[in-house]
């Protein structure tokens, strides 16, 4: 399928329930916004119907992304994912060479990215992309935005 978007299992679920809660609840919250606002008489003044005619534009816009990204979903299988080497579904601790600071990172496709609690990166982030296909012990040069270089040294990757 072209435009596969990898993504794990769980951030499929995640999108799932966002796309469910977009369709089922705020459908219903923006509905009944809307019967409001047209009570208050003129429309053409109405500046409550309005704004609950615009968002209801944005939940639906939303509604139509996230349809299409789950249309393109790949499920990774966490017994597929390999800890050899950085990819998505990993967690990847790395040195910064510099400052000789640890960080460590899940790597998560970005539509995953606003779904997770704990610290992550993109496989399209500089760092994320600079890491990917990486084993323990590499040292990465990753450019970023600012145009400055950053060295990292990968130090463990895991699920």
């Amino acid at each position: 399928m072209a435009g596969e978007i990898l993504i794990t299992p769980e951030g499929y679920q995640q999108l799932k329930a966002e796309l469910e809660e977009l369709k089922m609840v705020r459908r219903k919250e923006i509905s009944e916004k809307i019967r409001v606002a047209r009570g208050f008489g003129d429309l053409s003044e109405n500046s409550e119907y309005d704004e609950a005619k615009n968002e209801q534009a944005l939940v639906e816009a939303k509604i139509a992304t996230l349809e299409e990204q789950l249309k393109k979903a790949q499920l990774i299988q966490k017994d597929k994912i390999s800890t050899e080497v950085v990819s998505i579904g990993t967690t990847v601790t790395i040195l910064d060479i510099e400052f000789n600071e640890e960080t460590t990172y899940r790597v998560t496709s970005s539509l995953e990215y606003h779904h997770t609690e704990m610290e992550t990166i993109t496989d399209e982030s500089p760092v994320g992309k600079a890491l990917m296909g990486h084993k323990i012990g590499d040292e990465v040069t990753v450019t970023v935005p600012s145009g400055s270089t950053v060295q990292y040294k990968i130090l463990d990757i895991s699920l």
